[in-house]
């Protein structure tokens, strides 16, 4: 018989046994909430906007890191996306247009939710992440990527059967060059991207005990600018201004600067109707932050916050009138090359502050796989860097530059496609179109954050050096030459 003393050291023994770490549960990877926004510029609060009314996202500014200066490398949706979504540039992939998918040139890529999907993650996708043609493709898959993803939901609410009701500022225009909007009755769970919040917390609900990746993609604020009354409300129009350019500001600005869907400035519309849509777009922003903060309230409620990296980005930036009657996207300046980017991953140190550091949007799948504790896929080649170090100190020093580009199509101004190609640090931002020959442009951002003059009009000396410094780190991840692979030059 074993004595008491002999029975309490086994009992001591088996205890210190069954806590050492070799038998502790291992920890559960982070879950991913993967939110994208269509066409969301700078237009929020916590970026700087003056009368962005975005509570939501400005709390979780608050607690994850913000991006002041993150760039995509295309400003239209379908090639971003595809950038974004497998953190490789439009040249390698070979897409540049609204048409092309890019597994027609890359079968065998493995996307970012693809890598999850693939180490034992559950993939689901809300919405838009890859491109759809919006209005027309809401409710349906869109050009979709079904490897990436375990389950798809497509909502569609009310604003697709109420669109006859929407009011178009420039009728005779009904494709991409035009202006239009709906303040919508109903709630906000009847709109579109109300039901993609909904869904998406079901998702979250349902598949809480095993590590997921869910991706809501909200179609709002893109055209058109459809949002409930009540978000109207919030912007009255004394309130909303017309954003200032100096008198001749597109003197120095070389024509390809300028889309070709928005041939003349604000369209030729007044100001009463350009102020209407300013008010359209807010609205919608608004609308889209108002889902977000749902999205972010279930986390908590479920008991997830705690385990999951959330990530808000938008595909692009948007104008709204800037130099002197610049709208919507396809442009390189400030506006548009810059979007929203916001990481919340738990236990970073750098949470709660800003970034002011330069960093681009293929830089988003190395960062997602590396918080997660994955492996990026070997055959692929990586083109961004793990935002990770930032995370954890947003101030470091980051040798970084972010390069944005667009393939204008031939129209009244030039016989062939022309390439513009830009280059941006933290001082500088350098672009040229069709290599030089169609034009340059050369903004000093310390001191002209605007972009309202133009230094490689009349370049002095120092800033010819400047120019061949930057034109060098652009050519270094960009060709800048019209792509030989075949395109849709009317979609672009």
């Amino acid at each position: 018989m074993l004595s008491l003393r002999t029975i309490s050291c086994l009992i001591y023994l088996a205890t210190v046994w069954l806590h050492t770490p070799c038998f502790a549960q291992p920890p559960k990877p982070p879950n991913v909430l993967f939110i994208s926004i269509d066409d969301l510029g700078s237009q929020v609060k916590c970026f700087g906007d003056s009368i962005a009314i975005t509570p939501n996202l400005d709390r979780l500014s608050q607690t994850g890191v913000q991006f002041d200066f993150a760039y995509n490398q295309i400003p239209l949706c379908n090639p971003s996306r595809a950038s974004v979504m497998t953190g490789l540039r439009p040249d390698t992939l070979g897409v540049y247009d609204l048409d092309t998918h890019f597994r027609e040139r890359h079968p065998d890529i493995t996307t970012l939710p693809q890598a999850f999907k693939n180490q034992g993650y559950w993939t689901g996708r809300v919405g838009k992440i890859y491109h759809y043609n919006v209005p027309k493709s809401i409710g349906t898959d869109g050009a979709d990527d079904p490897p990436s993803w375990q389950q798809t939901i497509n909502p569609i609410g009310r604003d697709k059967t109420d669109e006859h009701l929407v009011f178009t500022a420039d009728p005779p225009h009904k494709g991409g060059g035009t202006l239009n909007w709906l303040a919508a009755d109903g709630r906000d769970e009847e709109q579109t991207d109300g039901m993609i919040a909904t869904e998406a917390i079901q998702l979250m609900k349902q598949h809480r005990d095993e590590p997921f990746f869910i991706a809501a993609g909200f179609f709002r604020p893109h055209r058109p600018f459809i949002a409930p009354k009540a978000y109207f409300e919030l912007y009255p129009l004394d309130q909303i201004e017309v954003p200032y350019a100096p008198k001749n500001d597109r003197k120095d600005i070389p024509s390809a600067a300028f889309a070709h869907n928005c041939p003349v400035p604000h369209y030729g519309l007044d100001e009463l109707t350009l102020k209407k849509s300013i008010q359209a777009y807010y609205a919608c922003v608004s609308f889209v932050d108002a889902q977000i903060g749902r999205l972010l309230t279930a986390l908590d409620e479920l008991g997830l916050r705690e385990n999951t990296i959330v990530i808000v980005w938008s595909d692009h930036g948007y104008h709204l009138g800037e130099h002197g009657g610049a709208w919507q996207k396809r442009t390189l300046f400030e506006e548009c090359a810059a979007a929203p980017l916001i990481i919340r991953a738990p236990g970073r140190a750098g949470n709660g502050q800003a970034c002011q550091r330069v960093v681009e949007f293929v830089d988003i799948y190395p960062t997602l796989i590396e918080l997660a504790g994955l492996t990026y896929p070997t055959e692929q080649s990586q083109e961004g860097a793990s935002l990770v170090p930032l995370l954890d100190q947003p101030t470091r020093q980051w040798d970084s530059s972010a390069i944005t580009q667009v393939l204008r199509p031939p129209d009244s101004r030039f016989k062939e496609p022309i390439m513009g190609c830009s280059i941006r640090t933290e001082h500088w931002r350098y672009t040229e179109w069709g290599e030089g020959k169609h034009g340059r442009e050369l903004y000093d951002h310390q001191k002209d954050p605007g972009e309202f003059h133009n230094l490689a009009h009349q370049p002095s000396p120092s800033h010819q050096t400047i120019i061949q410094m930057l034109r060098k780190t652009l050519y270094q991840k960009s060709s800048g030459k019209v792509p030989t692979v075949p395109f849709n030059p009317k979609r672009l």
